[in-house]
């Protein structure tokens, strides 16, 4: 009897060690692929951010005048370079759709600046980049889902946190319709 009882804890604490093995191996693969999922959108934010002074350089040529606007562009450029996390990088998102749509506002009254073929260039890699920031925020929120629903399963959530993983946080916008759809200008 003595060996049944000790034979049943063996299983029963193999089992548990296999499903707490699993179980971690799962969530570090999940935490690794949100990490991966933030890297891209940083490297997207990072893309359009070193498209900015092109694009500003291309209408101040022909707005000089609309320094508020520049200097607005600039600093908005600067806060997404510095975002180290979804909430930051959210608040500096607002601020650089606003910013956006105030330099193509200042191109429409421009008639040989909508036709340079440059801005026009410029203009298409914004929109690419834009799509891209939008996939790659898709991507990341996808994984934050995944991740933060493991972790609040139970039994998951009896341990997860004790093992080092905690929920992440979405990259979410507080004006959605700010960055429903890229900047545009129409010609």
């Amino acid at each position: 009897m003595e060996a049944f009882i000790l034979i049943a804890v063996v299983v029963l604490a193999l089992i548990l060690g296999v499903y707490l093995w699993a179980t971690y191996n799962s969530l570090v693969t999940l935490n690794v692929r949100v990490d991966e999922a933030w890297s891209d959108i940083t490297v997207q934010l990072k893309r359009r951010a070193d498209l900015i002074p092109n694009l500003i350089e291309t209408v101040k040529g022909y707005a000089a005048h609309e320094k508020g606007v520049f200097e607005a562009v600039t600093k908005a450029r600067a806060a997404t370079l510095s975002a180290g996390d979804p909430s930051h990088a959210a608040e500096a998102e607002n601020m650089m759709q606003s910013a956006l749509k105030s330099i193509f506002a200042v191109a429409e009254a421009y008639p040989q600046l909508q036709a340079s073929q440059n801005f026009l260039q410029l203009q298409g890699e914004l929109v690419d980049t834009e799509d891209k920031v939008q996939a790659s925020r898709r991507f990341y929120n996808g994984g934050v889902r995944e991740l933060n629903t493991k972790i609040q399963l139970f039994p998951n959530t009896l341990f997860a946190r004790r093992l080092g993983f905690g929920s992440r946080d979405f990259f979410e916008v507080e004006d959605p319709s700010a960055i429903a759809n890229a900047p545009r200008v129409k010609f």
